[in-house]
């Protein structure tokens, strides 16, 4: 398992040293990063030239897994901030974002096709029930 692990990480560090740049660098204005303490509490913060910026706080939970806090955003093309805050502990991750996709609020207006049908469904029962028909 160790040598698997050495040699990826040896091939993907030659392929990488190899792959062209597909943009102009980008350089780091913050980096900051506190390793675990006491309950395995950590922190980091980061925040690049193109206005990449993020932010994770964390420690271990009650039943070992860890449980993190965070943000991130960066600029998108229109000038607007793209912004994601999420929890991550015993209930699973939970993102909040104007950028995730939202279900329509129930209950939700059922169309008519799908009205009709029921319609159609409900009056064939109620024939083969006269017709002492069973479906």
């Amino acid at each position: 398992m160790i040598l698997t692990v050495t040699m990826a990480v040896l091939v993907a560090g030659a392929m990488a040293d190899k792959a062209p740049l597909d943009g102009p660098l980008v350089g780091i204005v913050h980096s900051e990063q506190h390793h675990p303490g006491a309950n395995g509490a950590h922190s980091f913060d980061f925040e690049a030239e193109n206005g990449i910026k993020m932010h994770v706080s964390g420690n271990l939970g009650e039943n070992g897994g860890e449980n993190s806090i965070g943000h991130w955003s960066y600029p998108l093309e229109d000038g607007s901030i793209a912004f994601l805050k999420f929890v991550a502990d015993e209930n699973g991750y939970q993102p909040e974002s104007d950028l995730l996709p939202v279900a329509p609020e129930f209950p939700h207006p059922i169309p008519q096709f799908v009205l009709d049908q029921i319609a159609f469904a409900e009056a064939e029962r109620e024939r083969l029930a006269r017709e002492g028909k069973t479906q």
